[in-house]
């Protein structure tokens, strides 16, 4: 144990330590939270000496196994192990700050500026490539998630049950208990099991319309923030199914809106919940959504923290998440097909995402870029038709 986290000025030089780096890091962490972990692994491991490499490792795996955005929970992790309950406050908030910020800026000019003629087509060319980037993104994950043929199975399980209409969470949740019955099936009884089968088709989504309420709105996002697993792209599924299916607060295209936002900005992308509470509810809905889907993953992150290197061992745990990377992934291609439809409406649409697509599969290109270009180009193609 560090003898220094007993004295008061030790420890409050490692909370602003702590504070410090995640700021940076929240301005700074384009690229997603392949991207961000990397930049985290830098400054933890090689530059700061707070964590060695195995222990690290250990954490990035206790931050896959528990619901919440992966690389924000390392940042809560990180900052526990180097200063205790304050880091842990500080890591998370101060890695979420700064893009919470950004996002709410653009979300003012969004809604401002968002129904001008310019705005319309250079969005217009925006999201097609977002869709793009998410099949980029999907393609990637099921290499590494997909491994082997129940997983498969699972997989696309999940991906019809949630075309047919049936309800995220269960699905998200059927899937893992599935995986985990089987792969440990010498375990459960067989009316256990046929139990959990029967879990995962999960229940019909709800049609009705609410009417707005910032309550609403910050239990939906808490709501959220407590069961998306996986890839930051897994929590479109959750934000149609409850804004655009189930609430009817959203159009399809403003989801899409609110992810290339997500894309633009640094820091984790639950930071869309900044932009969509904004558009719903003003500053206070920004700020309520934003809390709602960020607060589960400190308790969480509190929760799970001494249990790190059990559950790296626990074969159940294993199993478990193995189900809910698939089926998150099922939910992602679900997603994709919905968005899509909505994005690519022409021949301009259609080649946009497809030269999207070959360019960010064939060369290493900051999507960022590749999103710019893509609204630029409608932009043109507006001035000159």
């Amino acid at each position: 144990m560090d003898k220094s986290r007993d004295i008061p000025a030790s420890k409050n030089r490692s909370v602003r330590e702590v504070a410090g780096v995640f700021l940076k890091l929240g301005t700074i962490a384009f690229g997603g939270p392949a991207a961000h972990i990397a930049m985290m692994h830098d400054e933890a491991c090689q530059r700061r000496r707070w964590v060695s490499e195995d222990r690290f490792l250990d954490l990035l795996g206790a931050a896959n196994l528990i619901p919440g955005p992966s690389s924000t929970e390392m940042a809560i992790y990180l900052g526990y192990e180097r200063a205790g309950w304050r880091g842990l406050i500080a890591g998370g908030v101060c890695f979420i700050l700064p893009a919470m910020l950004i996002v709410l800026a653009l979300a003012w000019a969004y809604v401002q500026y968002g129904s001008a003629p310019q705005a319309v087509w250079l969005l217009f060319g925006i999201k097609p490539v977002v869709v793009a980037v998410i099949v980029q993104a999907l393609w990637k994950l099921l290499r590494t998630a997909v491994k082997g043929p129940l997983l498969a199975a699972v997989g696309l399980l999940v991906l019809g049950s949630y075309l047919g209409g049936l309800n995220a969470i269960a699905l998200i949740f059927g899937s893992g208990l599935l995986v985990m019955a089987i792969k440990n099936g010498g375990h459960l009884r067989r009316g256990d099991k046929l139990s959990l089968l029967a879990f995962l088709p999960g229940v019909a989504l709800p049609t009705a319309m609410a009417q707005f309420s910032l309550a609403n709105l910050f239990l939906t996002c808490l709501k959220i923030g407590s069961v998306v697993f996986g890839s930051g792209y897994v929590l479109l599924a959750f934000l149609r199914s409850d804004f655009v299916d189930r609430l009817g607060w959203l159009t399809d295209h403003q989801i899409l809106d609110a992810v290339a936002v997500g894309q633009f900005t640094p820091g984790p992308v639950f930071t869309t919940a900044t932009f969509i509470g904004y558009l719903l509810g003003g500053v206070p809905g920004a700020l309520l959504g934003t809390l709602g889907i960020f607060l589960p993953s400190f308790f969480f992150a509190a929760a799970v923290f001494p249990l790190v290197a059990r559950l790296r061992r626990s074969l159940w745990a294993g199993a478990f998440l193995d189900g809910v990377n698939v089926g998150a992934l099922g939910l992602m291609a679900g997603v994709t097909w919905q968005l899509g439809r909505a994005a690519i409406v022409d021949w301009l649409s259609l080649m946009l995402a497809a030269v999207s697509a070959f360019v960010l599969f064939r060369f290493r290109v900051n999507s960022a870029w590749i999103l710019l270009a893509g609204g630029m180009i409608g932009l043109v193609y507006k001035l000159v038709t």
